[in-house]
């Protein structure tokens, strides 16, 4: 074969290399990231979602030596954030603070959605899970799930609640609350945990079922009371707040965070973010961190994480149905 016909050759077979899908898909993941990452968090500012997300984004940015920005993108329950993280470049450079709300209940919400709550993505890792407190402003009347439970039972309907959104873990911690104790209180939803928490905070409603990233700084600092907590038994980050459960057998709402790609997101670069995000998760520093905020870290391989969030979706589906809740 003469030197120019192996030149051809030698042309062809890159040609075909690239244009195989998965093959030179592969190929970019040493090098990743080669540019700033950009981590779209579902919510505004201030509640559990944004907290962790910009906990996650630090260190990986000091992992790395490229910024992981993160980018708050609010509106429509979520649905904003994850319609554009299902629609970017599958390059590992546009990563969703996938949760609890956006991915397990969105879709007993909505009859049509701009993605699919897994198939639209390719599952990373989950990053935590904490328990919904049960607050009261700090000059509130309650100190006790027992009082507040009979109050509201004297003047039925006059209680709110507030959370960050319809359908999201907070209002159907509020819907399980009512059903277990025979009372009659109002959602009020917000745009994002953060805005329900500083109307809380100046008495504007009356309690709300709040993530620990969002409310356990607050507790400790005396602008609000927290009077339970959703998960099956007490949080180490307030101990000496009882578990509904206590009085409620079975009682039990968690909420939880992770981080999900595009789908066909090349193999490789989700490989290498979940071994990270793991390797993050495993350092003293945010053990401390997410202990102190009631939040237990919990990394997942891909595979795990996918399994995760099929069990979540068909969990929480099942109380949103059960509950009546529509958001459209």
């Amino acid at each position: 074969m003469h030197f120019r016909d192996r030149i051809i050759v030698i042309a062809a077979l890159v040609a075909i290399v690239t244009a195989v899908p998965g093959i030179a898909a592969e190929r970019p993941a040493s090098a990743y990231p080669v540019k700033p990452v950009r981590l779209i968090a579902p919510y505004p500012p201030g509640g559990g979602n944004d907290t962790m997300a910009r906990a996650i984004g630090a260190k990986l940015t000091e992992a790395w030596g490229k910024q992981v920005i993160v980018d708050n993108r609010a509106g429509a329950n979520g649905i904003v954030a994850c319609e554009i993280v299902a629609t970017a470049p599958a390059d590992g450079y546009t990563l969703l603070m996938a949760n609890v709300g956006t991915n397990a209940i969105n879709p007993a919400l909505y009859q049509k959605l701009p993605y699919q709550p897994v198939k639209s993505y390719a599952p990373v890792s989950l990053l935590g899970t904490a328990p919904n407190f049960l607050v009261v402003p700090a000059a509130a009347p309650a100190s006790s799930v027992g009082a507040l439970v009979a109050g509201a039972k004297k003047q039925p309907g006059k209680l709110t609640y507030g959370s960050n959104g319809i359908g999201s873990s907070q209002h159907l911690s509020g819907v399980m609350f009512g059903t277990a104790f025979g009372i009659d209180i109002v959602h009020v939803p917000y745009k994002g945990t953060g805005p329900a928490v500083v109307d809380l905070i100046a008495s504007q409603i009356s309690m709300s079922f709040a993530n620990a990233l969002a409310v356990v700084p607050h507790v400790k600092a005396g602008r609000l009371k927290a009077i339970g907590v959703t998960s099956p038994k007490r949080s180490t980050a307030l101990p000496n707040v009882p578990a509904i459960a206590e009085t409620v057998p079975g009682f039990s709402a968690m909420s939880w965070w992770g981080i999900v790609a595009p789908a066909r997101t090349p193999g490789n670069i989700v490989s290498k973010l979940s071994r990270e995000i793991a390797l993050a998760l495993d350092t003293a520093s945010m053990k401390e961190q997410l202990d102190r905020q009631g939040v237990e870290p919990r990394a997942m391989n891909p595979s795990e994480f996918q399994a995760f969030m099929e069990s979540e979706l068909a969990k929480w589906g099942k109380v949103a149905r059960d509950s009546g809740a529509r958001a459209e």
